[in-house]
């Protein structure tokens, strides 16, 4: 008789401690015993694998030549190491047994008996059942270790972390790459200068032949944005703040709707576990960077381009609270229209928002003559300058960056002296020394240009404050420049600037980036032009 053997463990330390090499040798043992005939080519193994999936290669290789009938008994220590779900148990159980291959459990036989099939049964509900026991009791113990402080969430340590490799994960034994965590603070200043997107961030990066944190060569844009929005960076990470659930959506037209696959989506904010990390960027630049990515998604270009509306991404509607996009009737009348009116059945399924369209023309000339006014405000100009050229931060924090610098710099040379003495020692080849050397000279001369940029930025800021102090000169030179403007260069300072643009009817609310008035800046405008009322439709 023709045999084939099967064997799993389901974790990496019991490959290691060669328990699968043991159950190989017990099956080829009682194999021998048998008198049965075992080709080498028909002992199929799964190491690290779980029984709770189906996608294992060393199963998916002895079904398929079950079909070729090249095998009369499949061989298991127990029916755990087959499959740990009652289904799945099931199904491979009757899919062999069309197939003419018995089975045979070396710790637990079995005949054709009913009570035996029912037993095994049994026992494949019971291993479930211990599967799921066993999954939640790690479970809770991994979250009494986050809340307690013992245990990292990271299964991948983020770009700019180490962990001391004779510790465990926990987070006293969490270290900074001076040379990455330098990289990531000009990764988040970069991206505040003005008009710079993450795209451009990444394609920096890339220019500068920086690895990605994978060790590629190109970064994308959703590793950058990732690593912008990761609040490890400003000294806290989060255990328990996402779980798995079925996706509501394919993610593709031609996928097949059974292959729906897992998502993940957050648990509410007060499920979140806080554990504490070393902080590389400070909480006041981490917040800007994020209120620029919620800005910048409002005000996507590609959500309107076909026509110019000065305040594309900015308008909501006073009543719903809801956006308001630019629409075109007819190749001539222009409008922002509510989401709520527009998209009812997605933003307001309950009932449609009655906000009339608000006609673009009137709307962009009243909000630019007001900013236009807040612009040649002696007492408004130095705050607006400041913003307009993307300047928030003071020459001190400029030099602290400077000064990371140089540290990580130090770092790198340091790094590059081990090195030579490990090559010197025979410790690593001449290959692994050549691939290393390389990589450290990239991140220090990356660093040297960076320090050079930054050491300019700082003579520009002394540049800038000069400039500021005199309000009254800056306000008679912008005068003319507002005048003439363009449609470009308008758009661009009401991005700057105005934060929202509030319609309620016939009624119109500036909230400005920057104050307005003594007493706050968000203050109700004006009425509407008259030519409101008859443009309606």
């Amino acid at each position: 008789m023709r045999a084939a053997i099967y064997v799993r463990v389901s974790t990496q330390g019991q490959v290691e401690t060669q328990t699968i090499k043991q159950q190989i040798v017990r099956l080829k043992e009682h194999i021998q015993a048998q008198g049965w005939l075992l080709d080498p080519a028909h002992i199929y193994r799964d190491d690290g694998h779980s029984g709770a999936s189906l996608a294992r290669p060393g199963l998916d290789g002895l079904r398929d030549r079950a079909a070729f009938c090249e095998f009369d008994v499949v061989v298991l220590t127990d029916p755990d190491r087959l499959a740990r779900n009652y289904v799945h148990l099931v199904l491979v159980l009757d899919e062999l047994e069309q197939r003419g291959v018995r089975i045979e459990f070396l710790d637990r036989p079995m005949s054709d008996d009913p009570h035996d099939k029912l037993l095994l049964q049994i026992r494949g509900a019971v291993a479930e059942y211990e599967r799921t026991l066993i999954a939640d009791r790690m479970r809770r113990g991994r979250l009494m270790k986050y809340k307690t402080g013992q245990l990292i969430p990271w299964t991948k340590i983020p770009y700019g972390y180490r962990l001391d490799p004779a510790g465990s994960r926990k987070p006293e034994h969490v270290y900074l790459d001076e040379a990455e965590a330098a990289i990531i603070v000009e990764m988040f200043n970069g991206y505040l200068e003005a008009g710079v997107t993450i795209y451009q961030v990444a394609k920096r990066l890339i220019d500068k032949g920086l690895p990605t944190p994978e060790g590629k060569k190109r970064w994308s844009t959703s590793t950058v944005r990732r690593i912008l929005k990761n609040t490890a960076y400003i000294g806290t990470t989060y255990a328990n703040r996402t779980q798995t659930v079925p996706p509501k959506m394919r993610r593709s037209a031609l996928q097949d709707p059974g292959a729906r696959g897992e998502t993940q989506v957050l648990r509410p904010e007060k499920e979140w576990i806080p554990i504490s990390v070393p902080a590389i960027v400070d909480q006041e630049l981490f917040d800007r960077v994020q209120q620029k990515l919620s800005t910048n998604r409002q005000a996507s270009p590609r959500n309107n381009t076909a026509h110019q509306y000065l305040l594309r991404g900015l308008v909501s509607c006073g009543l719903c609270r809801l956006s308001a996009h630019g629409r075109t009737v007819h190749a001539k009348y222009h409008y922002y229209v509510c989401q709520g009116h527009s998209k009812a059945l997605q933003f307001a399924p309950e009932e449609r928002c009655t906000a009339r369209f608000i006609p673009v023309k009137p709307l962009d000339e009243l909000v630019w003559k007001d900013l236009y006014a807040v612009l040649t405000h002696p007492d408004m100009i130095k705050y607006a300058l400041e913003r307009a050229h993307g300047r928030h931060w003071i020459p001190q924090e400029l030099q602290a960056r400077i000064e990371r610098l140089s540290k990580a710099e130090r770092q790198i040379t340091r790094q590059q002296k081990r090195l030579l003495d490990a090559y010197l020692q025979e410790i690593i080849e001449i290959k692994e020394f050549e691939r290393k050397r390389i990589e450290l000279e990239k991140k220090q001369e990356v660093l040297k240009t960076e320090k050079i940029q930054l050491e300019a930025a700082s003579l520009e800021q002394i540049e800038m404050s000069t400039i500021a102090k005199s309000i009254e000169a800056f306000c008679y030179k912008i005068q003319p420049v507002l005048e003439d403007a363009t449609f470009a260069q308008k758009r661009q300072l009401v991005e700057l600037l105005i934060d929202r643009v509030v319609v309620f009817d016939e009624q119109v609310e500036i909230r400005y980036v920057v104050p307005t008035k003594p007493d706050g800046p968000h203050i109700p405008f004006c009425q509407l032009y008259a030519a409101y009322r008859r443009d309606v439709r």
